[in-house]
C-alpha cells in the first residue's frame, strides 16, 4: 500500500468513517495532435488520482437511510487537507436519504490484465502506430484528412473497501478522432471518432478510406429526397445507438423509477414481422465495477425477450435482483442476411447524421441526415438534407441484421440493421 492511501485510510479513521470505499486510479497516456498529416503536438501525461466514497448511515422518522458523497484527493494534498474533504463528504452524505440498501460482497483478487495487443507497446509507439494506420487512408484525390487527435491509454485502478475489498486491473485502449475535408464542388467537413480495446490498424484504415469517400458524396450531394416512408438501413455506430433502446430499458436505473415496464420475462420485440428475435448480451470490459462487483458477460435479451435486469448495488437492492455492475459494451449476436442483399430492394441508407440519438423513455429514434444514399429501385442517389422520425417500438418485430461484423470498444455484433417504414421528412 502506498503513501497516500495510507494516509487517507487514517485521515478516513479520524473523521469517524467506518464504511468506505477507495479507488486508486493512474493514467499513463500519450496524446498526438496532427494538422494535415503535420505532427502539430505531442503531449506525454501521467495523473494519479484517488476518488473516495463515503457512506453515511442514518435514521429519519423511524426509517433507515444510508447516503453516500464522493470526493477525489489528489496526491498534492495534504492530510489536513484529505481530513477537511473527507469531512466534508461525510456531511454531504448525511442529508442523502437513500433507502439502506446492500453493498456488494467483498472481492479479494489477484490483480488483473485486460487481455490487450497494446500491452506490448509503449504508449506512445501505441499512438504513432495508430496514426500511421489513420493517414494510410489518407490516398484520395477528392478529400483530405484535416486534423487528428490520437490518445493511447494505459490504465491501471486499484479498489480498496472497508469490508475487505481488494483488488486491480490494468486496462488499454486507444481513441481518437479526425475530421474530413472535399473542398470540390462545395467545401465540406464531416467529423468521425473511434475508440478501440486493442491495437485495431486494419479497422481503423478502413474507417479513414471510408471517412474519405464519404465526403467527397457529401460535397457532390443533392437536397432530392422526397418526403415519405422508406426502408432504413443504419450501420456501425448509428446500429449501436439503436439497440442501446434494448440495454437501457433492462437498466434498473430505467426499471426501478418505472421508466421501463420491463422485467424478467418480458418480450421487448412483440410479434415478429418479418424480423429476427434480437439476442443481446452485455459485455464485459472490466473485471469488476467501481463498486467492486465481479463483471462478465452476460446475456441481456435472448429470443426478444429479457433474462436480466443490470446495474448498480443501490437500485439493484431495492428491486431485490442481483447487481451486475453497469457495463459499457454490448454484444449483439443477430445476422441473418448479407448486407449486399439489403441494397437490392429501394432504401434509404443515411451514412451520416448531424447528430443521430436513440430517446429509450418513448423509443423514438433520428436525426439530420448529412449524407446518405437513396435507391429507387433504379439508381442510387446521393442526397443530403431531410431527417429521419423513427420508432423502435413499431419497429422493433421488422429488424433484419447483416451477416458481416463491425467491432468497436463499445460495440461487437452486426455492421448494419434493415428496418421497414421509417418516415422521413424530405427537402422535396
Amino acid at each position: 500500500m502506498n503513501d497516500i492511501l495510507h494516509t487517507i485510510q487514517e485521515a478516513l479513521t479520524e473523521a469517524g468513517i467506518s464504511t468506505w470505499r477507495i479507488q486508486q486510479n493512474e493514467v499513463t497516456s500519450a496524446e498526438l495532435f496532427f494538422i494535415r498529416r503535420r505532427l502539430d503536438m505531442r503531449r506525454m501525461k501521467e495523473t494519479v488520482k484517488y476518488p473516495v466514497t463515503v457512506y453515511h448511515a442514518f435514521t429519519k422518522d423511524g426509517k433507515a437511510y444510508l447516503g453516500s458523497s464522493e470526493t477525489t484527493i489528489l496526491p498534492a494534498q495534504s492530510k489536513e487537507e484529505i481530513l477537511t474533504a473527507l469531512r466534508e463528504a461525510d456531511y454531504a452524505a448525511s442529508f442523502v436519504a437513500n433507502p439502506t440498501y446492500t453493498l456488494p460482497e467483498k472481492l479479494v483478487c489477484a490483480p488483473v490484465e485486460m487481455p490487450s495487443d497494446l500491452s506490448a507497446l509503449p504508449v506512445e509507439a501505441a499512438a504513432m502506430r495508430m496514426a500511421e494506420a489513420l493517414f494510410a487512408a489518407d490516398t484520395d484525390s477528392r478529400g483530405f484528412i484535416n486534423s487528428a487527435e490520437i490518445f493511447a491509454v494505459k490504465t491501471s485502478s486499484h479498489l480498496l473497501t472497508s469490508w475487505g475489498t481488494d483488488a486491480a486491473y490494468t486496462k488499454y485502449g486507444v481513441r481518437g478522432e479526425f475530421v474530413v475535408q472535399c473542398k470540390e464542388p462545395e467545401d465540406v467537413e464531416i467529423y468521425h471518432n473511434f475508440a478501440y480495446d486493442s491495437l485495431q490498424c486494419g479497422a481503423l484504415t478502413a474507417l479513414a478510406k471510408n471517412a474519405l469517400a464519404q465526403v467527397a458524396d457529401r460535397a457532390a450531394a443533392k437536397m432530392a429526397l422526397p418526403s415519405g416512408a422508406y426502408r432504413l438501413i443504419l450501420s456501425d455506430k448509428h446500429l449501436e445507438e439503436l439497440l442501446s433502446y434494448f440495454t437501457s430499458r433492462t437498466s434498473v436505473q430505467m426499471v426501478y423509477p418505472g421508466y421501463s415496464p420491463w422485467k424478467v420475462g418480458s418480450d421487448v420485440q412483440g410479434t415478429l414481422d418479418g424480423g429476427e428475435p434480437i439476442q443481446l448480451m452485455l459485455h464485459a470490459t472490466l473485471p469488476f465495477s467501481p463498486e467492486g462487483i465481479p463483471m462478465q458477460d452476460r446475456t441481456a435479451i435472448e429470443n426478444g425477450t429479457v433474462c436480466l435486469l443490470h446495474g448498480d448495488a443501490r437500485l439493484s437492492s431495492y428491486l431485490g435482483v442481483p447487481a451486475t455492475g453497469t457495463y459499457r459494451a454490448i454484444q449483439c449476436g443477430n445476422g441473418t442476411v448479407s448486407f449486399a442483399s439489403m441494397k437490392e430492394e429501394p432504401y434509404l441508407y443515411p451514412v451520416t447524421f448531424s447528430d443521430f440519438q436513440m430517446d429509450p423513455m418513448n423509443g423514438h429514434f433520428g436525426g439530420e441526415i448529412r449524407l446518405a444514399y437513396y435507391f429507387d429501385g433504379k439508381q442510387t442517389h446521393i442526397i443530403t438534407g431531410g431527417s429521419v422520425n423513427g420508432s423502435i417500438t413499431d419497429c422493433a418485430g421488422q429488424l433484419r441484421f447483416s451477416l458481416e461484423r463491425y467491432d468497436s470498444e463499445s460495440y461487437h455484433g452486426p455492421f448494419a440493421v434493415s428496418i421497414p417504414n421509417v418516415k422521413v421528412a424530405g427537402t422535396v
